[in-house]
């Protein structure tokens, strides 16, 4: 019994200790807006009656992923795994396609007026538009619930990205000031990311469009604004009208799976010469024969592969991920031409942790070889730097991480 009790003590104590310090933190964190966010705000225009609005009642999301707070050592990141990179084929899975397709394509019909509108303006294909707006928020049906202000200030303010976080921060009351949407209305994602189209706040200000004509940019509650806004977005990244996002193929064994990546481009006319085909047997688009592609295996030899063109790179701006990009232009050609699934089939993947993945890149590394960076995610540059490590060592190249690659990388 003094044993339970002792032992209930020590608990009650360490949560006392634990409220304590949230407490004192948060006081830190008032602080820290009042005496660091507010005069930088000032200088870009800010009003204070913006600045209290924004943050009345806001307190910090301890919730939230990634936080350092104030005097707590650096946190190191665990072992992960994560489906996007590890396993390609879970990102495609039949029930989110299936989905993002039936209801794309009602939408299609219900915003055809305005997607015409948007797709004549900027050169982007509405399917284009429709499957990103898909992908990102469910045709807005997903509910966006986090104050923007909070989650933001929280990430400003005690996380691992905390600088990018705090002119993520300050955008935010820029948007407010200009009278989009009052602050205490933003809601953002867990990781900041605003409305239907989830833009970051630079992003609002550098690309939300008006697309009603009201004078004002509603990604929040607007079809037509958020439309209109995916469409900028894009086009001024760099799409290119009239160009496809890419096609499948089939690769045959002649053509090396190393050859992938945006840097080792050539026509398609030159691809088609080396043996590469569309898998729906069509042959490809003759204005897009003396057009630049480039061969995209995200999956290396154990999936689909694909030639792609510079409007597919456009499509990772707007998400960093190969399947993002991949995603999204399936899902759009299946909205506007009734496709099915990929002709060839995503083959199995070992279940890895990031961490795993990332020994292997620094391994890769210390033989010379550019993997993009040793995150443990395996892009289009460790994908081929394996293979052209396989190749090396008299191994057949599949371009993709295995299990048992750790151990022979770093023997």
């Amino acid at each position: 019994m003094r044993r339970f009790i002792a032992v209930l003590c020590l608990s009650l104590l360490a949560t006392l200790a634990l409220a304590q310090n949230r407490a004192s933190v948060e006081r830190q964190f008032q602080n820290w807006l009042q005496n660091t966010i507010w005069p930088q705000a000032r200088a870009s225009g800010v009003s204070k009656q913006t600045f209290q609005h924004a943050f009345d009642g806001v307190t910090l999301n301890w919730d939230l992923p990634g936080l350092v707070p104030p005097g707590s050592p650096a946190k190191t990141p665990k072992a992960q795994q994560q489906a996007e990179f590890g396993a390609p084929g879970r990102y495609f899975g039949r029930g989110s396609v299936q989905g993002a397709t039936s209801v794309g394509r009602k939408m299609a019909r219900r915003h055809a007026d305005t997607l015409a509108r948007v797709e004549a303006e900027t050169g982007v294909p509405a399917r284009i538009i429709l499957a990103i707006w898909g992908r990102e928020s469910g045709y807005g049906q997903v509910p966006i619930r986090h104050n923007a202000f909070r989650v933001l200030g929280t990430k400003g303010f005690m996380s691992t990205r905390a600088e990018y976080f705090t002119q993520e921060l300050l955008a935010a009351l820029q948007i407010a000031q200009a009278g989009h949407l009052p602050g205490q209305d933003m809601k953002s994602s867990w990781a900041g990311a605003l409305g239907q189209p989830q833009f970051m706040p630079s992003s609002f200000l550098n690309y939300a469009a008006d697309g009603n004509g009201d004078g004002r940019a509603d990604i929040w509650g607007s079809v037509d604004d958020t439309l209109a806004s995916i469409g900028n977005y894009l086009a001024q990244h760099g799409w290119v009208s009239g160009r496809d996002w890419g096609f499948e193929v089939n690769v045959p064994n002649s053509v090396s799976c190393t050859l992938e990546g945006p840097d080792q481009g050539r026509t398609i006319r030159n691809w088609v010469a080396m043996g590469i085909t569309r898998s729906s047997g069509k042959p490809f688009p003759a204005h897009e024969l003396p057009a630049e592609g480039y061969l995209m295996m995200p999956a290396g030899r154990n999936g689909p592969a694909f030639i792609v063109t510079p409007n597919f790179y456009v499509l990772k701006d707007y998400n960093t991920s190969d399947l993002y990009a991949l995603f999204v232009g399936h899902v759009g050609d299946r909205i506007q031409y009734g496709m099915g699934d990929f002709d060839a089939r995503w083959g199995k993947i070992d279940s890895m942790y990031r961490s795993d993945i990332a020994t292997m890149q620094r391994a890769l590394e210390k033989q010379g070889h550019d993997v993009g960076g040793a995150d443990g995610l395996p892009g289009f540059k460790t994908r081929r730097s394996i293979g052209r490590w396989q190749d090396a060592t008299g191994k057949p190249a599949t371009c993709f991480p295995e299990a048992r690659m750790k151990a022979q990388l770093t023997r």
